[in-house]
């Protein structure tokens, strides 16, 4: 199967490069370019590439900018940063971005930025998208990460603000929200620390929750507690974890 791929660059001769270099690579399908960021998402929409050339530094809607409004979905593109400025090629990269590419784009970079891409799985490629996005948004991503969460084959980045809870039931995690549960695709002890300093605390081996969705706390013996969220949930926990969310919520 080919690689369909986007082109998204202000500039004109950066597209052309981009795409005489690409059409000269076996398994590439270029399905189209766009000079801005409101285009880039039209295209996005509407084309599925599995690929997305994005350069950073665009008048208006910049790159970030692109990152932080693309939404969940069964088809979600990787991306590739093409910048000619290095800070903000490694700090997309550090924060997830698939590989960077300075301009002028070099050949057997932008081969080994295919071959990266072409191995990713659906997983691997929401939660690089789920880190970019943290990035794209400094300030909201200190108070609110972005967490995957999956339904049959489609993904979902979660605001963690709108998550009440994750529930362990053996190797399966669930992403509780206020109508619906999706499943999560990382580990509880991975999401409790990507969520440390969001307000998420451990109520028990099997659950975290969330300290801003908790209703009521009851005290069930005096060494457990019932727990009860916004959506009615309850969880049950012990004196010393119930001591954790009272401390974080002043009570």
């Amino acid at each position: 199967m080919s690689l369909k791929a986007l082109i998204v660059d202000d500039e004109q001769i950066a597209r052309k490069v981009l795409r005489e270099e690409l059409e000269s690579i076996a398994g590439v399908q270029i399905v189209g370019e766009a000079d801005d960021g409101p285009t880039a998402l039209a295209k996005i929409s509407t084309d599925q590439p599995d690929l997305v050339l994005l350069d950073l530094q665009m008048p208006g809607m910049g790159g970030l900018d692109v990152i932080r409004s693309l939404k969940h979905g069964a088809r979600v593109p990787v991306i590739v940063i093409v910048t000619a400025y290095d800070k903000f090629a490694l700090q997309a990269f550090e924060a997830g971005a698939i590989d960077y590419l300075l301009k002028p784009v070099r050949h057997e970079r932008l081969v080994a930025a295919l071959e990266k891409a072409k191995r990713l799985s659906g997983t691997e490629i929401i939660e690089k998208l789920a880190r970019l996005q943290d990035i794209a948004d400094p300030a909201a991503a200190s108070r609110n990460r972005r967490i995957v969460g999956r339904t049959g084959g489609e993904f979902f980045l979660l605001n963690a603000g709108e998550i009440h809870a994750f529930q362990a039931e053996g190797d399966l995690v669930r992403i509780i929200t206020a109508n619906r549960s999706y499943e999560a695709t990382q580990t509880l002890k991975v999401i409790e620390q990507r969520l440390k300093e969001s307000g998420f605390r451990r109520i028990h081996r099997n659950a975290v929750v969330n300290v801003n969705h908790v209703r009521k706390m009851s005290a069930l013996s005096s060494q457990r507690w019932l727990i009860t969220l916004t959506n009615g949930q309850e969880f049950v926990a012990s004196k010393r974890q119930a001591k954790s969310v009272r401390q974080l919520l002043h009570w």
